[in-house]
C-alpha cells in the first residue's frame, strides 16, 4: 500500500509541476498580449502607459498620485509618463477642485477612442484562443481560476 501511496505523491507532484509550467506559460502569453496592447495603444509609449490610460478608462479622472498607487509605480515614473500622454493628445489635465495646487487627469476623446480600440483588439485575441472552447470548458477555467486566486 505505501508504493501506491508513493506513487500518488509522484504523480502529484508532476501535476503540480506542469501547473506550475501552465501558469508560467500563461503569465508569458499575458505579459506578451499586454507588449502588444501597449503597442497598439501608442508605438512611442513605454507599455506602463497603457496601464495608467486603462485605468482612467475603468475609474475615470484621478490625481496621478492615485493612479500610481493603483497601477503599482512610483510617482515619478507615473507623472513622467502622464506628461508625455499628455502631450501626445491622450490625456487632459485640470486643476483639482479642492486644491488649485493639484491636477487632475483623465483621458482625452482620442485618449478614450484608442483604449477602447486597444481593448477591441485585445478581446479579438483572446477570443480566437477560446472560439473553438466549449462553454462547459470556459465555466470550468473561470471556476477553477476562481478558486486558485481565491
Amino acid at each position: 500500500m505505501q508504493t501506491t501511496s508513493r506513487r500518488g505523491d509522484e504523480s502529484r507532484h508532476e501535476l503540480e509541476l506542469a501547473l506550475g509550467e501552465g501558469i508560467n506559460a500563461l503569465l508569458s502569453a499575458t505579459r506578451a498580449l499586454s507588449e502588444r496592447s501597449a503597442a497598439h495603444f501608442h508605438p512611442q509609449l513605454q507599455p506602463a502607459a497603457f496601464h495608467i490610460a486603462r485605468w482612467l478608462y475603468a475609474f475615470g479622472p484621478a490625481r496621478p498620485s492615485e493612479v500610481a498607487d493603483a497601477v503599482g509605480m512610483d510617482r515619478s515614473s507615473t507623472s513622467t509618463l502622464i506628461s508625455k500622454m499628455r502631450s501626445l493628445g491622450l490625456l487632459d489635465t485640470s486643476p483639482a477642485p479642492d486644491d488649485r495646487r493639484s491636477i487632475i487627469v483623465r483621458l482625452s476623446a482620442a485618449g478614450r477612442e484608442q483604449v477602447a480600440a486597444t481593448l477591441e483588439e485585445r478581446g479579438r485575441e483572446f477570443y480566437a484562443r477560446t472560439q473553438d472552447w466549449s462553454t462547459d470548458d470556459i465555466a470550468r477555467l473561470v471556476e477553477l481560476l476562481g478558486r486558485l486566486t481565491s
